[in-house]
């Protein structure tokens, strides 16, 4: 009955240090896997849709500004006209037209510089 008692204690150290050695060996590849996927996230661009779309906003955004800074260079202007300072009307007139082609031009120039981008990037995508 010895040899059977002695046993015993020596499969239960034996199973342990199997399971532990299962364990451990799976251990390192999950942290290994978790953390390649992270950085891989965090270091992707932008694909040819978002840029295109970006670049869509931006000729948006800028049409706008200068549809807003016509506005209120005619606001201003029509504002000195009725007080009677026809100089200042034309000058706030002058000055709204410009800024708003000034940002009209801003604002289409780099919308389109994404667009080439993010059409660039498609093709390369199919090729």
């Amino acid at each position: 009955m010895k040899a059977s008692s002695e046993s015993d204690p020596l499969k239960s150290v034996r199973w342990i240090m199997l399971g532990l050695v299962f364990v451990s060996s799976g251990w390192p590849q999950f942290n290994a896997d978790q953390n390649s996927r992270t950085t891989i996230e965090r270091n992707q661009e932008p694909g040819p849709g978002r840029e295109i779309g970006g670049g869509a906003a931006t000729i948006g955004k800028g049409a706008a500004k200068g549809t807003g800074n016509l506005a209120k260079g005619t606001a201003k202007g029509v504002g000195s006209l009725a007080t009677l300072h026809p100089i200042d009307a034309g000058v706030s007139v002058g000055k709204g037209a410009g800024t708003a082609g000034k940002d009209l031009t801003v604002g289409t120039v780099k919308g389109t510089a994404k667009i080439t981008k993010g059409i660039g990037k498609g093709i390369k995508k199919i090729l």
